[in-house]
């Protein structure tokens, strides 16, 4: 099954975004996009525009089941549209539900406070939202990476561009242990 990597229509921050799906190819995974609109999302390097990308499917027709794992790119603006989205904050809940591993770098974990899904959990991401994570239940602490096995759902989150690397081997050895498991 694919790997769904959830982006609103403009704001994710590119780096973010194309740095884990390249290594989602690598480890044999098909990543698939997803956004609350067809056609194009605008990625951004920090304020400024950068690429575009084509998406694959609206997630207001996906579904958790259709995916093995979710990953949620960060950039400022990206997850301050997705969580105000009824269909995206649905669908990343569904993940948790259904006991499926999350990863979600820098401020993406924005979505996840919106889901409520953070309660209980270490977790880690861009400084500035660890007022919201605390608010929300969860316990922020500043890790290149963080693994959260609390729950059904494995949860793997980091903090900024700078720790793509950590990010995405994590997210890739949680994947596939909840593969083969």
């Amino acid at each position: 099954m694919p790997i769904a990597f959830l982006v609103a229509p403009e704001g994710v921050e590119q780096v973010e975004l194309t740095e884990p799906w390249q290594a989602a190819v690598d480890a044999g995974h098909t990543p698939r996009l997803l956004s609350t609109r067809p056609g194009r999302v605008q990625a951004f390097d920090h304020l400024d525009k950068a690429d575009t990308f084509e998406i694959d499917q609206v997630v207001a027709e996906a579904a958790p089941d259709e995916y093995e794992a979710l990953v949620l790119p960060g950039g400022v603006a990206n997850p301050d549209f997705l969580r105000m989205d009824p269909d995206a904050v649905s669908f990343a809940r569904g993940f948790f539900q259904a006991g499926k591993p999350v990863a979600a770098i820098c401020h993406a974990l924005w979505l996840l406070v919106e889901a409520d899904v953070v309660r209980g959990r270490t977790l880690t991401s861009w400084p500035s939202l660890q007022t919201d994570i605390r608010n929300a239940g969860g316990t922020w602490v500043d890790a290149q990476v963080q693994v959260c096995r609390d729950g059904p759902a494995t949860l793997v989150t980091s903090r900024r561009p700078d720790d793509l690397k950590a990010f995405c081997d994590a997210f890739l050895t949680e994947f596939a242990t909840a593969a083969s498991g």
